[in-house]
């Protein structure tokens, strides 16, 4: 609890809110603000007051601390000075780690705002509750005497707590009625396997329903906010859990009755223009939507048939990635003038190789963005449309109609193409026809799935592809991988004999360029030490020598030492050079690259 001397200093002397006017007293004590910028505040009208707290009056100023070191004087600093100075613990409220069922379980909507309190956690013998009035006494008696627990109370933002409450609650109050117009009740909890499978084929609520509207609303939004790159709808036998993927990693973010989570799935099918019906097979879909504040976002739906039925991944792409540079999305100098040689050539095939989710497509459209311009015809086959953008001719593969990738190519080629980019080169018959593109005087672009660059003339090779075909065509291969970025907030500089390299080699720099970093954690980064991706990049550019070494009985191990004596930086060195500046780690490194890519 706070102090009496902190009390006398900060609380309204007529109640338990904290006032401007004490809190402004308070800063300049602190050399937090000047005695004139207090004047100013306390000139202002009465109704800039009403509703806010005194703390948001302060940030909205935009001032910086009165002494040094000057720093932004935000709303979130000075709500760790409030929890400092009435000796209460600060908290971040972060979403993905609350459990929004039971924390609107805790006390009503109405009780919660009255007091703009937020439960956060709960055990068996306390309760964490959210406030930013450390001097309100009502709520905490009540509150222990009802729910026979300890409260234990923790500052936070203001702005946060009204946010999320009703958020939380909207959230909390749409599952639970939503639960009841299914009538769950009626439902055994020793179903077999099969007749659950049928409870995911017969939808029991509608899609339309308000309830389920503001779920869907919510969960989109939220995604958003978080930056998140996939959400999964995962239906299971006792609950349905909703998972985000961010920075690579899934975190679970809600989990509801089944019937209520087939609802969400059959919601967000039907705005993904989705058969509602069909159940039985999987399906792809497409949404186009805003952020909140009014940016555009394409959204990917795909759903599979599971044995508690209907499972949906939703990916997130934004348009935003594309407007990078090469340089912002990863590539160094070294990689980017290869890179850029490639693109620069009148035809010829140019590969980008990697697994799922490393950021292929990504750096495609990129690299189309940066050569579409009026005169030139950019036409695109893919599998599915990943993202519409207006300078492309894209075309969808449809086999149902006989259009796969071959027949795609085959056909773009009658449209007066200058730049193909081709979804991937999955077949023989697709590799020709993105050669004999390239030999008409196309520039092709496509993926291929390979552990590096080098690997993909072989992989060419296996499927059939003639050695000549390769030297007179392919202009390079790239391969890459996705590291997580560190945390700028709370990264920590550690020596390079701390780096725990296992199987990785120090970088051949000069020490004092150096910068070794360590993941600490912190409320930015949810204790994860990372915020972000960038990608690592291996390329692979076919040079006059290494076009001897394309023959039918290649040796890849051969021809990767030839490539690095000409140049090429391994995916392993990518990322021990990213290492080296500071931007990720080793075991970032190791994670995402197979550790059989040696330089060797």
């Amino acid at each position: 609890m706070a102090t009496a001397s902190a009390e006398l200093n900060l609380r309204r002397s007529d109640g338990p809110e904290l006032g401007l006017p004490a809190v402004l007293k308070a800063l300049i004590g602190n050399g937090l603000i000047t005695e004139e910028q207090a004047r100013y505040l306390q000139r202002l009208p009465i109704s800039m007051e009403r509703g806010q707290h005194p703390l948001e009056i302060v940030a909205r100023q935009k001032w910086r601390t009165a002494s040094p070191p000057h720093a932004k004087l935000d709303l979130e600093r000075l709500c760790r000075w409030l929890a400092a100075k009435v000796g209460l613990p600060y908290a971040r409220i972060d979403p993905l780690k609350i459990d929004v069922n039971t924390v609107a379980g805790v006390v009503s909507y109405p009780y919660a705002t009255r007091f703009q309190i937020l439960p956060m956690a709960i055990t068996d013998e306390s309760i964490m509750i959210a406030t930013a009035q450390p001097y309100q006494q009502e709520w905490e008696d009540e509150l222990t005497r009802l729910l026979r627990r300890r409260i234990e109370r923790v500052i936070a933002n203001p702005r946060d707590i009204r946010r999320y409450l009703r958020e939380f609650y909207k959230v909390g109050r749409a599952i639970r009625e939503a639960t009841n117009e299914g009538q769950l009740s009626r439902l055994s909890s020793v179903l077999n396997l099969e007749q659950l499978v049928e409870l995911g084929r017969a939808d029991q609520l509608d899609a339309n329903d308000r309830h389920i509207v503001n779920i869907v609303d919510w969960l989109l939004q939220y995604a958003f906010e978080q930056r998140a790159s996939d959400l999964h709808l995962e239906p299971r036998r006792d609950s349905g859990r909703i998972r985000l993927r961010i920075d690579g990693v899934l975190h679970i973010v809600q989990e509801m009755p089944p019937v209520v989570l087939a609802a969400v799935t059959s919601r967000l099918k039907s705005l993904g223009r989705m058969d509602l019906i069909e159940k039985r097979r999987p399906q792809d879909g497409r949404i186009k939507t805003k952020t909140p504040n009014g940016q555009e976002i394409e959204l990917r739906l795909s759903t599979m048939p599971t044995a508690f039925g209907e499972k949906l991944v939703m990916r997130v792409f934004d348009p935003e990635v594309l407007k990078r540079s090469f340089g912002e999305l990863g590539f160094p100098q070294h990689d980017m003038q290869r890179w850029e040689w490639m693109l620069s050539q009148p035809n010829g095939m140019i590969l980008v190789t990697g697994p799922t989710g490393s950021g292929k497509t990504t750096t495609l459209y990129s690299a189309l963005r940066r050569l579409a311009k009026p005169e030139v015809n950019v036409c695109t086959i893919e599998d599915p449309i990943e993202m519409v953008e207006p300078d492309f001719n894209q075309m969808q593969v449809q086999h149902n109609i006989g259009v796969d990738f071959a027949a795609g190519v085959r056909n773009l080629l009658r449209q007066d193409p200058d730049i193909i980019m081709v979804g991937e080169v999955r077949d023989l018959e697709t590799a020709e026809m993105a050669i004999q593109a390239s030999l008409t005087g196309h520039l092709i672009l496509s993926t291929l799935h390979t552990n590096d660059a080098p690997s993909a003339i072989t992989r060419l090779l296996e499927i059939g592809v003639p050695p000549y075909l390769l030297k007179d065509t392919l202009l390079g291969v790239v391969a890459q991988r996705l590291v997580r970025t560190l945390c700028p907030a709370c990264k920590k500089p550690i020596t390079a004999e701390e780096v725990e390299w296992g199987d990785l080699e120090p970088p051949k720099v000069d020490p004092a360029a150096v910068k070794y970093f360590h993941p600490a954690g912190c409320e930015e980064c949810r204790q994860t030490g990372f915020r972000g991706r960038v990608g690592i990049y291996e390329t692979f550019t076919i040079t006059s020598t290494l076009q001897e070494f394309i023959t039918e009985d290649t040796d890849l191990s051969t021809l990767r030492a030839q490539a690095i004596k000409e140049g090429m930086r391994s995916l392993r060195t990518a990322g021990v050079l990213k290492v080296a500046s500071g931007v990720t780690t080793t075991e970032e490194v190791r994670r995402v690259v197979t550790t059989y890519v040696r330089d060797d």
